[in-house]
Parts: structure tokens; sequence; C-alpha cells
């Protein structure tokens, strides 16, 4: 929205500082971290009202979440989901289909997110809306999502698969990659959602990976940073830095008040909305499959548990002690914080594989 006050300027002055995407994607920034410091307690103390026993804790998960966890407030997604759009809609170009085309997914995937907390809660059960229905409706969401993306992008690139390491490698997918772009932004909210299981061991993932595509949207989205790169130039996504920026802002707002041991937690609202929005960045600038590289925990967390189902099914017996993995290693015995920092420590190391795909060329 601010962008438009760069009409006001003759090529120079302050106005003019409104026409670079850096400039504003500082200020979305700090206006979604301002946002969650100023609205984040009064969201907690609402929640702990409304909510009474706060989430229901699985019966069946580690035992020290039973003692310690219990009476804490869910739905704390809203927090940066409100942080997130309003910082966005305020910086960035409101005449960008990219910014629309994420937004709609974060929203919609939000949406299915509250519709699941507020159903744990209200009925004090670990089970919310239909798994069936959940992921129904996020088909729907990513299908069109995927449609959208094919008619914003340029012709040369719609419908196209680019392939990381390569030069000039595209798959032209056809019919195949709307179901594809289902499929990356579906499974990319899943996996994010199956992460969310410790303090603050998802939202920074999210940020880092959110960081590492904002970079790769802003490169791919300049003339000569994607002709420097020997990447396929997608005009118009360097506008997405912005959002992504609003991500990080929005999040450390949030985890100010979800570090160990959370006030709030993030909630299907939150996971869910991020997961989404994580996969429509990775679609909106054809980076899907780096997505896999820098979202590599999240991809981990959910084969965790693929494998322990499927094996279960077959076997009767368990690959690991407890699905998703990072439940494994609290049985195992490792204190919540060593899970959590290191497993933070290898989504910034799989970040920095993925930002290297643009220049192995």
């Amino acid at each position: 929205m601010l962008y438009f006050l760069s009409d006001f300027s003759d090529g120079g002055g302050v106005f003019n500082l409104f026409r670079y995407i850096t400039m504003r994607s500082g200020g979305a920034f700090f206006t979604a971290l301002l946002f969650g410091f100023m609205f984040g307690q009064p969201l907690i103390n609402l929640l702990r009202r409304r909510q009474g026993n706060g989430q229901p804790i699985r019966a069946d998960g580690p035992e020290s979440h039973i003692l310690e966890k219990a009476g804490t407030p869910t739905m704390g997604g809203v927090l940066i989901l409100g942080a997130l759009i309003v910082s966005t809609l305020i910086w960035a170009r409101l005449d960008n289909p990219y910014i629309w085309l994420v937004l709609f997914v974060t929203i919609a995937f939000g949406l299915v997110g509250f519709a699941d907390d507020y159903a744990k809660v209200s009925k004090n059960n670990t089970k919310g809306v239909s798994s069936k229905i959940r992921f129904g409706i996020g088909l729907v969401v990513a299908g069109i999502a995927g449609y959208w993306a094919t008619v914003v992008q340029p012709d040369a690139l719609s419908g196209q698969l680019a392939v990381p390491f390569f030069k000039n490698v595209l798959i032209n997918m056809g019919i195949f990659y709307i179901p594809f772009v289902m499929l990356v932004i579906v499974g990319s909210a899943n996996a994010v959602n199956l992460t969310d299981g410790l303090d603050g061991l998802a939202i920074m993932p999210v940020m880092i990976a959110a960081a590492t595509l904002g970079i790769i949207a802003y490169a791919v989205g300049r003339v000569d940073f994607s002709q420097y790169l020997e990447v396929h130039y997608v005009p118009g996504t360097g506008e997405l830095l912005i959002f992504c920026s609003a991500l990080i802002g929005g999040g450390l707002g949030f985890l100010w008040y979800n570090a160990p041991p959370a006030a709030v937690f993030m909630g299907d609202t939150g996971s869910l909305a991020l997961g989404g929005a994580l996969g429509a960045i990775a679609v909106a600038t054809k980076h899907e499959i780096v997505l896999a590289i820098v979202g590599g925990l999240f991809v981990v967390e959910a084969l965790s548990v693929i494998i322990q189902v499927l094996y279960y099914k077959k076997t009767g017996k368990r690959v690991f002690l407890m699905a998703p993995i990072h439940h494994h290693f609290e049985k195992l015995g490792w204190a919540e914080s060593q899970i959590v920092i290191r497993f933070w420590i290898i989504s910034l190391v799989l970040a920095l594989l993925g930002l290297a795909t643009l220049k192995i060329r």
C-alpha cells in the first residue's frame, strides 16, 4: 500500500524510498515484529480466558508433556498471521499477483487450521476436524493456487518444472503440473504441522526457510541477478521478499512468547498456514525442488510418520520409539532444548545448501 506513495516522488526525496523492495522489506519486518510485541500478551490473555484447559495433550505422547504443557493455550498462529497479513498489506505492492497468490494460500490454510484448533479446544479432545476434510480442502486450495500460478507466470515457464544445478533445464509437466503443485503445497503445510510438537521447534526453521526463499524470490525477480546466477527470471516475484520479511518479523514476535516454556502454542492455525505459504512461494519462484532441500527438516519429520505408520501396519512393530522423529529423541532422553536447538542448526545448514543451488549450475 505504501508503495503508491512513490507516485508523489519526482525521482528523489523520501517518497522515492518506497520504490525499493529492500527498504519496504525492512519496513515489513519491523512492522510485523512490533505487531507481535504489541498484541502478543493481550492475545495470550484472551486465549487463556476463552480456552480454559488450553490445548488438549495427547495421552500417548511423552509423559513430560502431560505434566509440563497442560493448560497452555493454542491458536497462537493468529498472532503470526495477523502480523504477517497486516504488514504485507501495508508494505507490498498490491497490484502484484504473486503477493495475492501467496496470501490466498496462507489465509485459506490458516482458516482450516483455526477450525481444527477450535474443534479441539471446544471438545477438549485431540481430535479436531476430520483429516479427510482438512486434506480435501487443502487440495482444493492448492489446486486453485496451481492454476493461478500457470496464469500469472511467463508463458515460457508456465507448467514447467525447473531443475536445480542445471542452467536451462525445464521439464514440461503439462496436465500434471497442477497436481504436482497440490502435492508441494499440501505436503509442505502438513510437514510443518507435524514438526510443530515442541516449544519453538517449528517456528525457527520456518523463519530460516522463509529468509532463504525470500532471497531466492528477490534474485529470480531481477533480470540482472537472474542472468548472473543463470536462473530462470520470473518477473514480479521479488515482491515476495516483503512477505517473507513480514513472516520473519511476525515469527520472532511469536517466538518471544513461544520460547520454552511456551506461553502459547502456534497450533494448526499457524503451522498449516506457514507451511502452505512456503510451498506457495516455492511454486511462484519455480523452486519447488529446492524447497525440499531448504525444508529438509520438515521432509524428515513427515517421512518419519509415514515410515512409522506403514511399517507398523505391515509388521506390528515400530521403527521409531515415537513419531514424528522429534518425539523419538525425547524418548531417548534428549532434553527438549537440545532437540530444538539441534534441529535449528540442521535447518540453517539445509538453508545454506538450498542457497548454494543458486550458484552451482
